[in-house]
C-alpha cells in the first residue's frame, strides 16, 4: 500500500473517531450545551473586549435523581453569584435562568485562553413527574445548584355511588 493511500486510511479513521464522539457528545449532553447572551457594554475597554471574545456556548451540566417523594436536580454553574440565579418551575421544566457577570480582578494583561462564557442565559430541564413548586427548595455550593422539588401526591380518587 501507498504512503498516500496509508495517510488517506489514517485520516479516515480519525475523522471517524472525531465524528463518533462528536455524536456521543450530542447524545449525552446536547440539552446541556447552553447559549450564553453577552451583556453590551457601553464603553470599549477590556470587559468589553474579553465579552466579545468569550464563547457564547457553554456546558452547563444536569444530574436529576428521583428519591421517594422528591427530584433533585443538581446543575453545575460554576463561577456564578447565587444573587444572578433564577429558579422557576415552568410546565413540566426546571427553567434556571440568571447571568454570569465576569470579574476581572487585573485591568491589565491580556488572554491567551478564552474558554468561559459569560452573559445572560438559560437552561431548561424536563421534569419527569408533576412537582409541587410551592415547596421547591434550591441551594448553591461550590458551583452546583442543588434543587429539590417534592413530588405531587397522587391524587385520591374515590367512589361515588349512585
Amino acid at each position: 500500500m501507498s504512503t498516500m493511500n496509508q495517510l488517506r486510511q489514517g485520516i479516515g479513521r480519525a475523522w471517524e473517531s472525531f465524528a463518533e464522539g462528536w455524536r456521543h457528545l450530542l447524545e449525552r449532553a446536547g440539552e446541556s450545551l447552553t447559549h450564553f447572551h453577552p451583556v453590551r457594554q457601553e464603553v470599549e475597554g477590556p470587559r468589553s473586549l474579553v465579552e466579545r471574545y468569550a464563547p457564547r456556548w457553554s456546558l452547563l451540566a444536569a444530574e436529576l435523581r428521583e428519591d421517594t417523594d422528591s427530584l433533585v436536580i443538581k446543575l453545575e454553574v460554576p463561577g456564578m453569584d447565587p444573587e444572578f440565579l433564577d429558579v422557576d418551575v415552568v410546565d413540566n421544566f426546571l427553567v434556571v435562568s440568571g447571568e454570569k457577570r465576569l470579574e476581572r480582578e487585573e485591568a491589565r494583561g491580556r488572554y491567551h485562553v478564552m474558554e468561559c462564557a459569560y452573559g445572560r442565559f438559560e437552561r431548561a430541564v424536563r421534569l419527569p413527574m408533576p412537582v409541587d413548586p410551592t415547596r421547591t427548595r434550591a441551594r448553591y455550593l461550590h458551583g452546583v445548584l442543588t434543587v429539590t422539588l417534592p413530588k405531587l401526591s397522587p391524587t385520591h380518587t374515590r367512589s361515588v355511588d349512585i
